[in-house]
């Protein structure tokens, strides 16, 4: 972009006490680097380690950093919706609180984000996960392809950056994990430019997954099948551009927060 752009960072978060402090702190230090305008946001989703004292904390040492308290789990989806809700600068950047990805990396894609393009989403270089995580996220990749026509490479990879203004025109609605294939789904049937570009993906050092498991199996069907219903009966879909970026890139990670005073 040819100037530096406003831009909100938010983390989803939940029981990820261990992680989410540095995330916090160097999202700060990134965005300093890249941007004149910014907010950090922290959707705390129910936790129940100490995650919410860790935050007020931070908020209460950073003016950037606003916290949000779900007061009881909103699930994944809930937690994202809420953090699009709150964010109020031009560009929109979101990555999972349990510190998978490297938020320094944020660097590297903004500079996809010319005009034209509006949402530059990442994809794993390799996957840092157990084997049956890995099997189950590459079965559901080839699921959300075959059946949802979802042409991004990894749908999986929450690392993104996107306009503000696709929000204008795309509404959300579900809770749950399936949130991701919703969004992107009806990000490209709007005709919105999508850009990808690999990003790094390290081990889970701290919590465990909500979502990849198979314990939730079921209840992830299931609430595919609602989906799908809901986007191929009730609102038949159309393509959308997506620019693929062969090239590897290299960097580091970071996270970013903001408060609202009296969060």
């Amino acid at each position: 972009m040819p100037s530096r752009p406003s831009i909100s960072v938010f983390f989803p978060a939940y029981n990820d006490a261990g992680t989410i402090p540095s995330m916090v702190l160097t999202a700060l230090l990134t965005l300093r680097r890249i941007a004149d305008d910014y907010e950090v946001i922290v959707v705390n989703d129910g936790s129940q380690d100490h995650t919410p004292q860790l935050l007020e904390e931070l908020a209460s040492c950073y003016p950037e950093v606003r916290v949000i308290h779900h007061l009881k789990n909103a699930g994944y989806g809930g937690a994202l919706r809420t953090g699009i809700a709150q964010s109020r600068k031009e560009l929109i950047f979101y990555t999972d609180g349990d510190a998978q990805y490297d938020v320094r990396e944020l660097e590297k894609l903004l500079p996809l984000m010319t005009d034209g393009v509006d949402m530059v989403n990442g994809y794993k270089i390799s996957r840092s996960d157990p084997f049956y995580r890995s099997l189950l996220g590459t079965t559901y990749r080839v699921f959300t392809r075959f059946f949802f026509g979802i042409r991004l490479r990894d749908i999986d990879c929450d690392f993104r950056l996107m306009r503000r203004s696709i929000f204008d025109e795309v509404s959300l609605r579900s809770n749950s994990g399936t949130i991701c294939v919703e969004m992107i789904k009806k990000i490209e049937a709007s005709g919105f430019t999508i850009r990808e570009l690999p990003v790094h993906h390290f081990y889970r050092s701290y919590g465990r997954s909500q979502y990849f498991t198979f314990r939730r199996l079921l209840r992830t069907i299931i609430d595919l099948s609602k989906l799908w219903y809901e986007l191929f009966i009730s609102q038949p879909p159309s393509p959308a551009e997506v620019i693929h970026d062969p090239e590897h890139l290299t960097s580091k990670s970071i996270r970013v927060l903001k408060r609202n005073k009296g969060a």
